[in-house]
């Protein structure tokens, strides 16, 4: 009898505490959508979803729009994909559309779970291990980049091509700006992981972005003294290598918020921002 009661019991609290949990739902907008198939990275034997955001008008024009090619692809428009909350990347995106009739396309690409840091460096590691972001680079630049180019309505010269991460994806993206300058001219840098590295210093120095590059970089005095120094670091250098100071903007944020929402609450800025100085779309 005791045994059948202290089960009952059991039971009740189960159910109790599964009916109080929030049931997560999909908060993609309808215009974001998962590739039909997995693109595989050529050297790493590894496939990766990627995720694409179309902007508004792009159903009833037949105009060819800029392209932001962005990392951590779950993380960008859906919390139920999303590691510790989404970034609202197409909401924001929308309501540009409709303010300030600001549109571009989104390649969102997955990252790699347990070899994301990996993945998102061209430097190795002694604690992480072996790098492999020349390989992902290729990948983007060589696979993901020629299927969108080719598949849909896209401007896939330089001057409207942006490349944006947070964290590794951010220190990605730098390395991107300066290592595929025929690519990319436009580069969102957030929480920049310059510490995985000190060789990203030595790179920019011997690779440098062309001059008409644009670099928004944003951080946090949240995010430790390290981070602070190495950003800091990284503006004198630029600046000392003749970089113009209209092409970079270092934004240093100085409040609590957590990195998600950092980078949620600037990305309408950045993106804004990087395609000021351009032709007309």
């Amino acid at each position: 009898m005791l045994v059948r009661l202290l089960s009952s019991i059991f039971i009740f609290s189960f159910l109790l505490t599964a009916c109080s949990e929030p049931e997560k739902h999909s908060t993609a907008t309808s215009n974001v959508q998962v590739l039909p198939f997995k693109f595989a990275i050529t050297g790493l034997d590894k496939q990766r979803t990627v995720r694409l955001y179309l902007p508004p008008s792009y159903d009833t024009s037949e105009k060819s729009y800029p392209v932001v090619y962005m990392h951590d692809g779950q993380n960008l428009f859906d919390d139920l994909t999303a590691d510790k909350g989404e970034w609202g990347v197409d909401e924001s995106l929308n309501a540009l559309a409709a303010s300030e009739q600001f549109e571009v396309i989104v390649v969102a690409i997955d990252h790699g779970d347990e070899e994301r840091m990996n993945e998102l460096s061209p430097w190795e590691n002694k604690r992480f291990g072996v790098a492999q972001g020349k390989e992902y680079m290729d990948f983007i630049v060589e696979v993901v980049k020629v299927y969108v180019d080719n598949n849909f309505r896209t401007k896939p010269e330089r001057l409207y091509t942006a490349i944006m991460g947070s964290d590794m994806g951010g220190l990605m993206s730098h390395y991107a700006l300066h290592a595929y300058p025929e690519v990319f001219s436009k580069a969102g840098i957030f929480s920049p992981a310059y510490w995985y590295s000190q060789d990203v210093f030595a790179f920019t120095r011997f690779s440098k972005a062309k001059l008409d590059s644009r670099l928004f970089i944003l951080y946090s005095d949240n995010e430790g003294d390290g981070m602070i120094a190495d950003n800091d670091k990284m503006y004198r250098q630029l600046k000392s290598q003749g970089h113009p100071r209209d092409n970079m903007k270092f934004k240093r944020i100085s409040n609590n918020e957590k990195a998600e929402q950092l980078w949620k609450n600037n990305f309408s800025e950045a993106v804004t921002w990087l395609f000021q100085k351009q032709p007309a779309f």
